[in-house]
C-alpha cells in the first residue's frame, strides 16, 4: 500500500511517474511538524534496521549516523562525511513494522538515523514544502519493489556498456588514446571503452574537441571503432563564457542560463574559468542543451559521462570579492583587530559556498526559483536533458549515459558512478556496500572507479577491486592526473589481469541477463542477504556479501595481503572459483561459516543450491562473446532463464528474448 501526503507547496521533481491520489490527514507513522520548516520524528525499535539512502558512506544498515542529502563536490569520502554527490531520499525501517518513506524534497534535507538519539529517526528540512510517500509491505524487499514501480523503469544502456572500460584524467591527444588501446590489444586484455576526461576538449568547452590533438575527430572515433573500442567523452555542467563559442552565445541569446536576482546571467568559475550554468529546470533550455550532444553523436560517439553537475563551483565573482576584501582588511589592520584566520575562513569557504547556491535562480514556468531550494535536481535534470534528446534524435538505438550527481528520477535516464574515491582498501569495501542501496533507489547501471581515483593504487588492490568490478554493471578503471599509471598493462606481467578481465566477459551472458530482468521487472540486481533470507537472523550482519539476481552470492576480498576471507552461507551453496588457467573449480559448502582461500588472480562466486548460471568462452570485447559457447555451471538439474537481445535497440521484451537453458 502506498500513501501520498502533500505539505505546503512542493516543487514537482517528477521523480515519481505513477499517479497516486493524495491521502487526507497525516501518516500513521511518525510525528510531523511544519512550523518553521519540516520535521518528521519516529521511534525506532531496538532491532530495527534502516535501509536505503542510495549513495552514502558507511554500511547497508544506515542506523547510527547522520546523512544529509546535499549534492556536494567533495572528493574526500571519509567516514565523517554526511553528504556525497547525490540525494536519494528513500529509506525503509525494517523491524516488527515494515515501512518505507520517500521524502520528495529537492533542497537540503537531513536524515538523523539514530544519531542524536539511538532510538529515534528524525528527518528535517528548512521548508515545509514536500511530498511524502509512505509504503507498507510484508518485507523490506517487497517495499523496495513497490517503490521501484512508482518511480519508473530504470535506465537500460547498450550492451557494449557492460564491457570493461579504461579511463584516466590526463589522456590528452589521439596518440594517448591509441597508445592505451594498443597496450590492451597487444596484451590481449579485454577492453570495450576508453573514457575521455576534460583534456580532450578545446579549453574545457563542452561539445568541442582540441583542434591540435584531434585534427579529424570523426576519423579518430572511426579508427577506435575499428579496434572494437568506443570512446566515451565527458560533459561538464558549466558552459565557458567566451565570445564566438556557439553554445555560450546561443545560451545567452535565448536566456537558457541560470540568473541572478537582477536578471543577469549567474557567473561561477569551474574548469574553463568563468562559466554560466544551463537552466536545466527550464524545458526549453533542457531541450537545447540535450540536442548539443548531437555534435558528438554525429561524429560517431555512442556514450557520455556527465560530471561537475552538483553543480560544482570553484569560486564565484562574489566569493572572490569576499576573499579580496578579507585580505585587504587584514593588510590594513593589526593582527589583533583582524586575524589571518578570518582570511583563511573565506578561502576555505570559496568552493561550493552555500551563499553562492542561494544567489542564482531557475526559470520554472515563468517563475524565478532560487537554486538552493532545488539544488539536488541539477545533475538529474542535466542527464534528463541528454536522455530525452537522444530518445528523440536516436530513437532506434541506446546511448550510454551516466552521471556523478543524481536524484531519484534520474535513474530513468542514466546510471551513476560514485565519484572521486581513493586507492584505499576501505573504499573497496565502501563500493561494495553502496551497491544494493543504490539499486533500492532505482539506479541499476552503477560502478566505482576501480583501483581508486585519488592517490596511488597497488597491484593487489587493483586486482581485488577488479574482482568486485567483474560483477558491477559499470566496470571502469579510472584514476586522477598525477597518480601512478593504473592501466592493467602497467604492472609487469599482464596474465593475472587478463584472466580477471576475461571472467567479466565469460559471465557477461549472466550479468546482462540479470540486469535486463531487474530493469524490466522493477527488481534489484544487487540485494542484501537479508532481502533473500529474511528469516535468517545473521544475514543482516553479513554486509560484505551480496546476492546478484536469484542465483549467486558474491563475497569479494577487500583486505590487504589477505589470502582469503570468512563467508557466511545462509544455505548450502556451490563455491566457484575462476582459476587463472581458464578452468573453473566447484565445491559444495554446507550452510554456516567458512574460511575460503582466494588467490589474487582468482574470481570467486557462490551459486545457490539447486541453481545454475550461464558462462561463455573468453572474449576481448562484447561483440566477440560467442553465444554458441554458452553453457551452465552450478547444480545438476538446475535451469536458468537467459535474457538476450541485440543490445542496441530500445525494444525490450521478456517473452521474446528469454530462453530456458540448464545443466
Amino acid at each position: 500500500m502506498i500513501q501520498k501526503y502533500v505539505f505546503g507547496t512542493p516543487f514537482e521533481t517528477e521523480a515519481v511517474t505513477a499517479r497516486i491520489p493524495e491521502t487526507p490527514g497525516r501518516p500513521a507513522y511518525g510525528k510531523i511538524g511544519t512550523e518553521g520548516g519540516f520535521s518528521f520524528e519516529m521511534p525506532l525499535g531496538k532491532e530495527d534496521i534502516v535501509y536505503g539512502l542510495g549513495e552514502n558512506v558507511r554500511g547497508i544498515n544506515k542506523r547510527g549516523y547522520l546523512y544529509i542529502s546535499n549534492a556536494s563536490d567533495d572528493p574526500y569520502h571519509t567516514e565523517d562525511k554526511s553528504s556525497l554527490y547525490a540525494a536519494h531520499n528513500f529509506l525503509i525501517v525494517d523491524g516488527k513494522r515494515k515501512v518505507g518513506f520517500f521524502f520528495d524534497y529537492p533542497g537540503v534535507i537531513r536524515f538523523d538515523v539514530g544519531y542524536m538519539d539511538p532510538d529515534v529517526l528524525t528527518v528535517s528540512g528548512r521548508e515545509a514544502d514536500l511530498t511524502l510517500y509512505v509504503m507498507e509491505g510484508a518485507t523490506a524487499y517487497e517495499i523496495v519493489k513497490e517503490f521501484r514501480k512508482i518511480i519508473g523503469r530504470s535506465y537500460i544502456p547498450p550492451k557494449f556498456a557492460f564491457g570493461f572500460g579504461q579511463s584516466r584524467w590526463g589522456y590528452k591527444s589521439q596518440e594517448d588514446f591509441f597508445a592505451v588501446a594498443d597496450g590492451y590489444r597487444k596484451n590481449r586484455l579485454p577492453l570495450d571503452m576508453i573514457y575521455m576526461d576534460i583534456d580532450y576538449m578545446q579549453d574545457y568547452k563542452d561539445f568541442t574537441f582540441n583542434r591540435e590533438h584531434f585534427s579529424d575527430f570523426p576519423e579518430f572515433v572511426k579508427k577506435m571503432r575499428e579496434r572494437h573500442i568506443r570512446v566515451i567523452p565527458i560533459i561538464d555542467g558549466g558552459v565557458k563564457i567566451e565570445e564566438g563559442y556557439p553554445v555560450y552565445e546561443e545560451g545567452v541569446k535565448n536566456n537558457y542560463f541560470c540568473k541572478r536576482a537582477d536578471g543577469s546571467d549567474f557567473v561561477a568559475a569551474v574548469w574553463p574559468g568563468y562559466t554560466h550554468f544551463p537552466d536545466f529546470l527550464n524545458p526549453a533550455a533542457r531541450r537545447w542543451f540535450g540536442r548539443c550532444y548531437q555534435t558528438l553523436t554525429d561524429a560517431g560517439v555512442e556514450g557520455f559521462w556527465n560530471d561537475m553537475n552538483e553543480p560544482s563551483i570553484f569560486y564565484s565573482k562574489e566569493g572572490a570579492d569576499r576573499c579580496r576584501r578579507a585580505m585587504e582588511k587584514y593588510l590594513s589592520t593589526s593582527e589583533e583587530e583582524y586575524s589571518i584566520m578570518e582570511v583563511q575562513k573565506e578561502l576555505n569557504a570559496l568552493a561550493n559556498d552555500p551563499r553562492d547556491y542561494a544567489n542564482f535562480y531557475h526559470n520554472v514556468d515563468g517563475k524565478m526559483v532560487c537554486h538552493e531550494k532545488v539544488h539536488n535536481l541539477f545533475g538529474y535534470y542535466m542527464t534528463r536533458a541528454a536522455g530525452e534528446a537522444m530518445e528523440e534524435l536516436e530513437p532506434e538505438r541506446r546511448i550510454l549515459f551516466f552521471s556523478r550527481s543524481s536524484y531519484i528520477g534520474m535513474h530513468r535516464y542514466g546510471g551513476v558512478w560514485t565519484g572521486d574515491n581513493a586507492s584505499w582498501w576501505s573504499h573497496l569495501l565502501l563500493n561494495l556496500k553502496m551497491l544494493p542501496s543504490l539499486n533500492m533507489c532505482g539506479f541499476l547501471y552503477i560502478g566505482a572507479d576501480l583501483g581508486g581515483f585519488n592517490n596511488n593504487t597497488t597491484r593487489d588492490l587493483l586486482l581485488r577491486w577488479l574482482a568486485l568490478g567483474v560483477f558491477t554493471p559499470l566496470m571502469r578503471n579510472h584514476t586522477a592526473a598525477g597518480t601512478r599509471a593504473q592501466e592493467c598493462c602497467q604492472f609487469g606481467d599482464t596474465e593475472d589481469f587478463r584472466h580477471v578481465l576475461e571472467v567479466r566477459y565469460r559471465l557477461l551472458p549472466y550479468i546482462y541477463s540479470e540486469y535486463m530482468k531487474a530493469a524490466l521487472t522493477d527488481d534489484l540486481y544487487f540485494k542484501p542477504l537479508s532481502f533473500v533470507y529474511p528469516e535468517d537472523g545473521f544475514a543482516p550482519q553479513a554486509e560484505d556479501q551480496l546476492i546478484i539476481g536469484n542465483e549467486i552470492m558474491i563475497a569479494p576480498v577487500y583486505t590487504q595481503n589477505a589470502r582469503g576471507r570468512y563467508v557466511y552461507l545462509p544455505e548450502e551453496m556451490k563455491f566457484v572459483k575462476f582459476l587463472p588457467d581458464g578452468s573453473i573449480s566447484e565445491e559444495i559448502l554446507s550452510a554456516g561459516h567458512h574460511y575460503v582461500e582466494i588467490a589474487l588472480n582468482e574470481v570467486p562466486l557462490f551459486i545457490r543450491k539447486g541453481r545454475c548460471i550461464p558462462v561463455a568462452d573468453p572474449a576481448e570485447y562484447v561483440e566477440a562473446v560467442n553465444p554458441d559457447t554458452i553453457r551452465c555451471i552450478g547444480y545438476t538439474g538446475g535451469t536458468y532463464e537467459l535474457y538476450d537481445d541485440d543490445g542496441v535497440s530500445r525494444e525490450y521484451d521478456l517473452e521474446t528474448h528469454v530462453r530456458v537453458i540448464g545443466m
